[in-house]
């Protein structure tokens, strides 16, 4: 199953993408990624129709990606179109052109649209509990998720390319607060975060981040304070051309959407309620994956399934990550689960590095906790990640930045200490299996033990040592070594000190 190649084309109001995934089910990786922006629904709140130039490069567009789709041998098309197609006089004369070119189109419904979203968003962040806001050019849906599951759900004509005769006329906010409350969703969001999906207000935090100076220079997960909407809604309008430039990857048709975008944001918060914003990679395509999985899948961990699927291409030994967290897990017992599956991630992600040029070992295992595509994680978890393999590859506090200014010192310390456990069995086992089933370490009264059955005993040594007493020292504990089966201790030698 995990070398099906699926492929997701979304005509949308504003853009038309080709996404093709393969990998694990329950979080395939992007194979292939690209957009067009046809702007299908800018037309529709004049004319009521997509306009000729729109229907052309929508027909290129579609022309391109079908041929693509073959060339690629995807098993799986989906294809979807939403709210310009939807209401537009002229969407099916799209829908019969797309399926000209070998496409099916399934139309969906607003409804089917929200669900879609927040059913995204659920993959990515599973313990999310807020309301999902989807702005597209041509509708903005709303869902309210919470314990797994989407819950209310609503669509408004309110997409970014629909909202300019509104903007212009004074009392814009006030308008938006009674289309919301008309529909019941005033005070929905009460304290909760809206969750961000939709490429023009991804695109307004993109803008946040250069802005600010933020660190991580991350969408997924970027929570964007209310005080920062409110800033960017004035600053945006006096902005020039080159200020946009310099802002990294921001796609330049995105900038004429930004100063709605902004202006609805800063307009529907304080009607739902919502305590700020977070920023969410997935959406709309992926909660059509999403909803295909059987509830055994649905439930697994999207940072460890991609971890996972990192260590199986990438390490030497495909069970080497999850047997690592097994070994080192009895020195974290009672952890909240919230650290212990940031550790289980940095154990699958521990061996990826080992083609790297031994200088940079360092650099990339931290490269690859901050800024890989993981979904299920914050900035402090990437940062924990981070010290985590930082630390497993030889490298000690103070890390570099960011890493200190994205998690506090006692989660650096957590995460410190992972890293030296999981470089002590990787030192002990030379990476096989073997050596790790047959030894183990936990925590006891006195400490520290690291268990050998009688016959491999061999395997300790000056090394092994080191680096015992290394993770000893930062667990602020004593080290000892002793035997499976008796467990009587052998004290660790001192010229390893």
């Amino acid at each position: 199953m995990e070398g099906k190649r699926t492929a997701i084309v979304d005509i949308g109001s504003n853009s038309i993408r080709l996404v093709v995934y393969q990998g694990p089910p329950r979080l395939p990786a992007i194979l292939f990624n690209e957009k067009v922006l046809a702007g299908l629904g800018r037309s529709l709140a004049g004319a009521g129709t997509i306009d000729s130039e729109a229907m052309e490069m929508a027909s290129a567009a579609l022309r391109r990606f079908g041929a693509l789709i073959r060339e690629m041998d995807c098993d799986d098309v989906r294809t979807v179109a939403t709210a310009a197609v939807r209401d537009a006089a002229n969407g099916a004369d799209l829908i019969r052109m797309a399926e000209t070119l070998g496409l099916s189109v399934e139309l969906l419904s607003g409804a089917q649209e929200a669900r879609a979203a927040g059913l995204g968003v659920l993959s990515a962040i599973p313990e999310a509990d807020g309301i999902v806001g989807d702005l597209g050019g041509g509708s903005l849906e709303l869902v309210r998720i919470a314990e797994g599951r989407v819950h209310e759900h609503v669509s408004f004509p309110l997409g970014v390319l629909r909202l300019e005769e509104l903007r212009s006329k004074s009392g814009f906010a006030r308008r938006v607060e009674r289309i919301l409350d008309e529909a019941g969703w005033s005070g929905v969001g009460r304290g909760k975060p809206l969750y961000l999906v939709g490429g023009s207000w991804r695109s307004l935090a993109r803008v946040d981040i250069h802005d600010r100076h933020y660190p991580l220079p991350v969408l997924h997960g970027y929570a964007m304070p209310i005080s920062r909407v409110d800033l960017l809604r004035r600053k945006l309008p006096t902005a020039d051309k080159a200020w946009f430039k310099a802002v990294p990857n921001l796609s330049t048709g995105r900038v004429p959407t930004l100063c709605a975008a902004a202006d609805l944001l800063g307009a529907i918060l304080p009607v739902l309620g919502c305590s700020g914003t977070i920023v969410s990679a997935f959406g709309l395509r992926e909660g059509l994956l999403y909803e295909r999985l059987s509830p055994a899948e649905a439930a697994l961990d999207p940072l460890v399934v991609a971890a996972r699927d990192e260590g199986r291409q990438l390490g030497r030994f495909a069970e080497h990550g999850d047997l690592l967290n097994r070994w080192i897990a009895p020195l974290f017992d009672g952890e909240p689960e919230r650290n212990s599956r940031l550790r289980h991630a940095a154990c699958l992600l521990a061996d990826t590095s080992w083609r790297a040029n031994p200088e940079f070992r360092v650099e990339l295992g931290i490269e690859t906790a901050l800024h890989g595509n993981w979904v299920g994680i914050d900035a402090r978890g990437r940062a924990m990640m981070a010290a985590a393999l930082a630390a497993s590859l030889g490298a000690q506090p103070p890390y570099p930045a960011p890493i200190p200014l994205l998690a506090g010192p006692q989660d650096i310390a957590t995460a410190t200490a992972w890293g030296l456990a999981i470089r002590l069995a990787q030192r002990l086992s030379g990476g096989v299996a073997g050596p790790l089933h047959r030894t183990g370490i936990c925590r006891t009264v006195g400490g520290v033990e690291l268990m050998f059955e009688d016959g491999d005993l061999a395997l300790s040594g000056e090394a092994v040592e080191k680096r015992l007493k290394a993770l000893g020292a930062a667990l602020g504990l004593p080290v000892r070594i002793g035997r499976r089966q008796d467990q009587s201790p052998a004290p660790v030698s001192r010229r390893t000190a």
